[in-house]
């Protein structure tokens, strides 16, 4: 990753309050919450920050911050996690949004504080603005997103070019020219209600009404457990399927999506390549439980999150470097099981592998999403899973858990897997068959 992504908008304090309900108030019929932790994140603009820098991004928060108590909490939980922050004034307190939880869900929500942006747009938030790959706007509606001055910086650097926005139904429109916009579902139906129905074909024609309304290059609706849908220029319109993966809490699920995205676009992406990428990394961030399995963004837990992957890895190429980026980003750590080069020929035959287990170790290492490397020489690596007991178990392709031996395993110790799809087209047979054809 090279491209700096710098992101602006609003920046809030999420907070959850975690207890147990077991009798209701004597004097309502309401639940007692008794509370057990509380665990404290950026949350808006904030968390998507947060996000890109837990990919090992360089990232630059542009937010206004107050000067009270909330405020100094969310401003350290953004230091903590990485983010560069360069403060804008805040008149007013710091919004909190404080949902009250039970057993994995939540009973309430509420919300607090209020404050206005204030000040001129200081130099360094320009000089931030002209230096990134990529700028995102992350609009929750607080004021941030239709500051005149701001939005005039936006569009006369360079970076207009590489800029997305993610609107909100209480912010402004987007200036024009802006690269893509991200409307989830909702959004777009209350800007254009018609045509009706939430088809395919209904949503393109909603997203072409808005692009044409908007005057932007590219809009890239989110639909939730149907993945998204791009419609860029003359190209025809792109559906992107969302990879099957059991129910998580989507909390924070819109800002995963939108800082992977902008962070493909600082790197030089295609905004397509950038759709396929952030669909991948928002169903893996919702499986593996949303903000509460990230320990970078303040959570208390007490440990790092463990993440294992496994496989042959046998030339390596752009799927596989996919695959362990987007599990990379399931935890604080990765560790990579590698097939030891008896176990690949066992599975693969003898003529694989191609490359020795010491040098596929080696690479792998080399890789920044990786942290550790061990070999197997089983055809499964069960033994090595009951050793480090990994949080998230990650596996490649179209599998259903019940067709993955080591789940049951996982689950024994509190763990859960994962599946993330592999990218259509890539694979070391096919490098193989390639290879082989023009000899």
């Amino acid at each position: 990753m090279s491209g700096r992504l710098v992101v602006v908008g609003d920046a809030l304090l999420d907070r959850d309050v975690i207890g147990t309900v077991e009798r209701l108030a004597p004097d309502a019929p309401v639940p007692v919450l008794d509370e057990r932790e509380q665990r404290v994140r950026p949350g808006g603009a904030a968390l998507a920050a947060a996000l890109a820098a837990a990919d090992g991004r360089e990232v630059t928060l542009i937010a206004p911050l107050a000067d009270d108590a909330a405020g100094r909490t969310l401003r350290r939980a953004i230091e903590q996690c990485g983010v560069e922050l360069v403060p804008l004034e805040l008149r007013g307190t710091t919004v909190e949004k404080i949902r009250l939880r039970h057993d994995g869900h939540s009973l309430m929500r509420l919300d607090r504080g209020h404050g206005t942006l204030a000040g001129p747009l200081p130099a360094t938030a320009r000089a931030a603005i002209g230096w990134a790959g990529a700028v995102l706007v992350s609009d929750y509606g607080r004021g941030v997103a239709a500051d005149p001055v701001l939005r005039d910086t936006l569009m006369t650097q360079p970076t207009a070019s590489v800029l997305a926005w993610d609107p909100h139904p209480r912010g402004p429109v987007p200036p024009r020219g802006v690269r893509v916009v991200t409307p989830n579902d909702t959004e777009l139906r209350g800007e254009v209600p018609g045509p009706p129905g939430s088809g395919v074909q209904a949503t393109v024609e909603r997203a072409r009404v808005l692009r044409e309304s908007w005057q932007a290059d590219a809009v890239c609706v989110t639909r939730g457990a149907d993945g998204a849908l791009l419609l860029d220029g003359d190209d025809p319109p792109l559906s992107v399927p969302a990879p099957a993966a059991e129910d998580g809490d989507s909390c924070g699920a819109g800002d995963r999506f939108a800082s992977t995205l902008a962070g493909v676009l600082a790197d030089g992406g295609s905004v397509a390549d950038a759709v396929v990428n952030a669909v991948t990394a928002a169903s893996a961030y919702v499986a593996a439980g949303g903000t509460a399995a990230i320990p970078s963004l303040g959570v208390p837990d007490g440990r790092e999150t463990l993440v294992a992957t496994g496989g042959c890895f046998d030339l390596l190429h752009p799927g596989h470097v996919q695959t362990l980026e987007a599990a990379r980003r399931l935890g604080g750590r990765l560790v990579v099981f590698l097939n030891s080069d008896a176990s690949v020929r066992r599975l693969k035959g003898p003529g694989r592998p191609l490359v020795p287990e010491r040098d596929r170790a080696a690479v792998l290492s080399a890789l920044g999403c990786v942290d550790a490397v061990h070999v197997f020489d089983e055809d499964t690596p069960e033994r090595l899973l009951a050793e480090l007991r990994p949080d998230v178990w990650v596996k490649g392709g179209d599998y259903v858990r019940a067709e993955l031996p080591e789940d049951r395993l996982v689950q024994s110790w509190g763990g859960r897997t994962v599946i993330l799809p592999y990218v259509d087209g890539r694979s070391t047979t096919r490098l193989i068959e390639e290879a082989a054809g023009r000899v």
